[in-house]
């Protein structure tokens, strides 16, 4: 494990970790969202911070299996048993997209049990149109008219074009560490890379420019290591468990490339930062989450996986969804077909979102790896 100053592990452990307490403590109010589409560069204006909401190590979902049903995936009803736990009292608001009706039933549920003082939904079209890009753009318009109520933020385009500039600076150094695992020989884990990643969608800003200038500081002063038998890339939804890469790792995997919601791919994208800011958030939702809720985007998602693929050298695809997400479940069945037709190998995995069942998930992988011919 690459050993940074911050333990990434123990601020992965718990949703209100040390750093966030820190920021708390100083008058910044973090706000809660659970989607990629969500435009963090608007939650990191003025004296908020986006906090991706998780729900690390949650044993059961007896609570909020009472409000969603047992066909919900298991990311929303577990988000849901943490806020009627109490687990996100330190979450200034919630804001969520019409993404999938799992997340707008737990949009719904938060808004009915827990009655947060702030909550907004995003309506995000589901094609990607001249008249969908104008709807979006005024969508997120109202949107940080709502925050400069709420917070009291500066929501103008300077400012906003200030935040994204903020944000492409650590994109920067996230890229650039990425750019390592195109070597041969790497000098961090799939699971280091994942936890660092993960970090970055939970912890204040400062504190994530910190964090990853160390990280690539270590990683450029680390002897690379070979210990592996197979360069595999990882697909998928929601997966904000390092556990999961490695166990995955545990069997002579090396994770070296990654498209899945809570990954660098392709979220760490560079961002346009020349333009009227709201139009570049707006096209960057709309085109550059290449969310399977999208539609008419398949062709290109499976393009870019491929490319991913060839450009980082992997030997073979492991694509996971959770147990009944609708979109990924459709998508993942196609996916599949595809790159198997373009000889890809490919594995398939459904699980929950807390990872369980690790013996039979080890053998799946090791059977995989040795398909492989590796």
């Amino acid at each position: 494990m690459l050993s940074t100053g911050i333990n990434l592990t123990e601020i992965l452990d718990e949703p209100y970790n040390r750093l966030i307490e820190g920021a708390v403590e100083k008058g910044m109010v973090p706000i809660g969202y659970a989607c990629s589409m969500v435009p963090e560069v608007l939650l990191s204006l003025g004296n908020i911070f986006p906090v991706r909401l998780r729900a690390p190590h949650i044993g059961g979902t007896e609570m909020s299996d009472v409000y969603l049903s047992s066909v919900m995936c298991s990311l929303t009803r577990s988000l849901l048993e943490y806020a009627l736990e109490g687990r996100y009292s330190f979450i200034g608001g919630y804001v969520f997209t019409a993404s999938c009706d799992h997340l707008r039933r737990l949009n719904d549920n938060l808004e009915y049990c827990e009655k947060p003082e702030f909550i907004y939904i995003l309506d995000i079209p589901h094609k990607y149109t001249d008249a969908a890009l104008e709807w979006t753009i005024d969508e997120l318009k109202k949107f940080a008219v709502r925050l400069e109520e709420r917070f009291g933020v500066d929501a103008s385009d300077e400012s906003v074009k200030n935040a994204i500039k903020r944000k492409e600076a650590l994109n920067e150094i996230l890229r650039h560490i990425g750019e390592m695992r195109r070597m041969p020989e790497i000098p961090f884990s799939g699971a280091d890379y994942h936890r660092l990643i993960t970090a970055m969608l939970i912890v204040p800003p400062d504190d994530a420019m910190r964090i990853a200038k160390e990280f690539l500081e270590l990683a450029q002063h680390t002897k690379p290591s070979k210990k592996y038998r197979a360069r595999v890339m990882l697909v998928g939804g929601n997966l904000d468990d390092p556990s999961f890469t490695e166990v995955i790792e545990s069997q002579g995997a090396l994770v070296v490339a990654d498209r899945f919601c809570t990954g660098s791919f392709p979220e760490l994208e560079a961002y346009q930062i020349e333009g009227d800011p709201y139009e570049i958030l707006a096209r960057r939702i709309l085109t550059l989450t290449k969310c399977p809720r999208m539609m008419e985007g398949f062709s290109e998602r499976l393009e870019y996986i491929e490319k991913l693929y060839h450009d980082f050298a992997a030997d073979g695809i492991i694509i996971e969804s959770i147990k009944f997400c609708d979109t990924w479940g459709v998508e993942t069945s196609m996916l599949v077909t595809q790159l198997r037709e373009k000889g890809i190998p490919v594995l398939r995995l459904e699980r929950e979102y807390r990872l369980s069942g690790e013996g039979q998930l080890r053998t799946r992988v090791q059977a995989f790896i040795e398909s492989m011919g590796k």
